[in-house]
């Protein structure tokens, strides 16, 4: 098979280096990929949005089965696309990704089909959610825009000054773009959150090993909000009865409520949690696989992944056995100096030949390029770096151990990813 992976972040590498690893795969393609992903897949200059260039990159390179990987070409109607024109596509439909595109279709959802999440209310007007939140006198307070911003819509306010200041920069200085035309504000929940994937055909769901992110920029998980600076698989606080509840209450009653709606989901379902007082709830849905969560679970994956994928888009997930490794496994981002802010491209990176033919350590591209034989910083999050071993704490040394090899100027990482889980 001749594979197209639509991206170029570190999901993107870890997706195309377990789809590398499958007999049934003869050649990948990439659009636009990155540095890292040029070694194994054929990286094409086109954009992950652009619809019609991915169609013809898939055309022009007779490719099986395009995997459509980040949440804007879903939400467009990237998989709609490529279906109409008899290209076999891997992801939900655009009305099935509604579900992350919208933050005021996910939450009606809920509501309407009872699965467990924070109170909200909804609201076109910066003057009436600042009267709301008024009124409400509670904080902190969570603030969403309702489409997508880069994984960076929701400002937690812990006063009301902080949520006018929110309410106005979202709604009125559009700081998200369109994306801030309405705002979700919704009550703080609290507890431990945990990130559960699970693939879904629309008929079958079958999670996989949990996972948790660090989205804070610093240590102690202080600092502004980021894409996310590590994750470890599996979450401790996840266990097998919490596992049943989430399931029964949460993953099945999310795919049903989605069907009676007539959007059938077909890929993969992002659930972020709280593991609140009161049990499980959802903070929110993606419509894909999520990063830098996939860094740290797909390595884990031990059934093909390529198999998975065809039996989602022909409803027979009910056929496939999915099959995970018991190692542990820690993903840690080395950033750009400056990152979430301002910060400088085109930096060179040392140390990538460590890691060549390694199969406990990877190291996934996120914000790189290719010129002149050298791998150069190319944004914002650079580098994922991913240990597997047998505990999280070996798991963990391993993985500063490793990126210690690394180095580019301004480089910076978290220095506590995976410690709260030992």
């Amino acid at each position: 098979m001749k594979i197209l992976v639509v991206g170029g972040g570190g999901r993107e590498h870890a997706i195309i280096d377990a789809l590398s690893k499958s007999p049934k795969v003869d050649a990948l393609f990439a659009c636009p990929g990155n540095g890292g992903i040029s070694k194994l897949a054929t990286c094409l200059p086109v954009d992950a949005t652009d619809i019609e260039g991915v169609i013809k990159a898939a055309k022009d390179n007779a490719v099986d089965l395009v995997f459509v990987a980040p949440d804007d070409p879903l939400v467009l109607g990237m998989v709609d696309a490529l279906e109409a024109n008899g290209i076999r596509a891997f992801g939900p439909n655009k009305a099935a990704a509604a579900v992350e595109g919208s933050k005021v279709f996910s939450k009606h959802l809920m509501k309407t089909y009872g699965i467990p999440t924070a109170a909200y209310e909804i609201f076109d007007s910066s003057a009436s959610a600042i009267a709301y939140i008024k009124e409400q006198n509670s904080f902190p307070a969570v603030i969403k825009a309702d489409g997508l911003a880069k994984g960076k819509g929701v400002i937690i306010a812990a006063d009301l000054k902080e949520a006018e200041e929110a309410v106005h920069s979202i709604m009125e200085d559009k700081i998200f773009g369109a994306s801030g035309n309405r705002v979700v504000v919704e009550e703080f929940l609290t507890g431990p959150e945990v990130s559960v994937l699970a693939f879904t055909d629309g008929k079958t769901m079958v999670p996989m090993v949990s996972a948790q992110d660090h989205k804070r920029a610093f240590d102690n998980d202080e600092g502004p909000n980021t894409g996310g600076m590590g994750a470890f698989s599996p979450s401790k606080i996840y266990t097998e009865e919490l596992a049943k509840v989430c399931y029964d209450t949460i993953f099945l009653p999310t795919m049903n409520a989605l069907n009676a709606e007539g959007r059938t989901f077909k890929g993969v379902l992002y659930f972020g949690l709280m593991i609140t007082a009161k049990g499980p709830m959802v903070i929110e849905y993606n419509a894909r696989f999520g990063d830098p969560e996939t860094q740290a679970v797909l390595p884990r994956l031990k059934t093909d992944l390529v198999d998975i994928m065809e039996a989602i888009i022909d409803q027979k997930l009910d056929q496939v056995s999915i099959e995970w490794s018991d190692e542990q496994a820690v993903c840690l981002v080395l950033a750009s100096g400056g990152y979430p802010g301002k910060y400088e491209n085109g930096k060179e990176i040392r140390g990538l030949d460590a890691f060549e033919g390694r199969e406990d350590v990877f190291v996934y591209h996120a914000g790189t390029k290719m010129a002149d034989g050298k791998c150069l910083t190319a944004g914002g999050r650079v580098l994922g770096v991913v240990a597997k071993a047998p505990t999280m704490t070996e798991a963990i040394d391993k993985v500063y151990a490793e990126a210690a090899k690394i180095s580019f100027e301004n480089m910076h990482f978290r220095r506590d990813i995976g410690r709260k889980n030992v």
